[in-house]
């Protein structure tokens, strides 16, 4: 609700973006607002620019030092490192991304009128949500997936791995992959690919692999079904695949996350 009324919106590389207010617009009197297309962010806004002390970094996983760019080359490509580290106020969307983006873009900010009856709320307060199940996954992650893959393509990636857990996630990935012609490969918890058929249905109709996590696809995966061959999985697990073939590959894959 802030950055809404605020005038910025969050958008593709998970950062928020700067619209102008001026075109928002009325679609159902006082339930539904819209920007106009043609006012569709073209930069994201970066927070850090904005706090008063800056974030730590993260910390190395084995070392507990500060992590540096190079400590985040065999996952990611440079320029999506370098967006994680800038602190430059405004970072611009490409015009591929914003292309993509505006299949769908931009997505309604809706007043939950109703809800707010039922709470019995004052005429003073007010609740919205922004509805972000347009996307052609269904979610909002959609919106980072878009910019991670254009970002991976244009480093020369060969194939993106990531983790699922309900599957939104490797759905948004998958069909994100396939706008830029790039390889996705999907782990997804075992219990959850077992239990949402459809999830898997669209990755695999989007052109990418998926497997159920554990899988023996990975030494990881491999030492835990050794051990309980009925793990139902976990999202660490699947994680620790996806970050195994990322590293794993010679330097042709990266990693997204979302």
């Amino acid at each position: 609700l802030t950055y809404a009324m605020l005038g910025v919106v969050r958008t593709a590389a998970g950062r928020l973006a700067h619209v102008g207010r001026r075109s928002i617009s009325s679609q159902v009197e006082g339930k539904k607002f819209i920007v106009s297309q043609v006012d569709v962010p073209t930069s994201w806004y970066n927070i850090q620019a904005d706090l008063p002390v800056p974030l730590p970094p993260p910390l190395h996983p084995a070392k507990h030092t500060p992590c540096g760019p190079e400590d985040f080359a065999p996952l990611f490509p440079m320029s999506l490192i370098a967006q994680e580290v800038s602190s430059e106020r405004y970072i611009e969307i490409p015009e591929a991304v914003r292309e993509v983006l505006s299949l769908w873009r931009p997505s309604p900010l809706v007043r939950a009128s109703r809800w707010e009856k039922a709470l019995g709320l004052p005429d003073t307060v007010k609740i919205f949500y922004k509805y972000e199940g347009v996307s052609p996954s269904g979610s909002h992650k959609t919106n980072t997936a878009v910019a991670q893959a254009y970002y991976n393509k244009e480093a020369g990636t060969q194939r993106i791995t990531t983790e699922t857990g309900a599957g939104q996630w490797g759905s948004a990935l998958a069909w994100s992959g396939a706008q830029f012609g790039l390889p996705v490969e999907v782990y997804q918890v075992k219990v959850s690919y077992e239990q949402k058929p459809y999830r898997k249905a669209f990755i695999e109709a989007c052109g990418a692999d998926i497997y159920p996590s554990p899988s023996m696809k990975t030494q990881a995966g491999a030492k835990i079904l050794a051990t309980d061959p009925d793990c139902p999985g976990s999202l660490g697990i699947a994680i620790s695949e996806a970050i195994e073939a990322c590293v794993t590959s010679g330097g042709t894959a990266k990693y997204a996350l979302g």
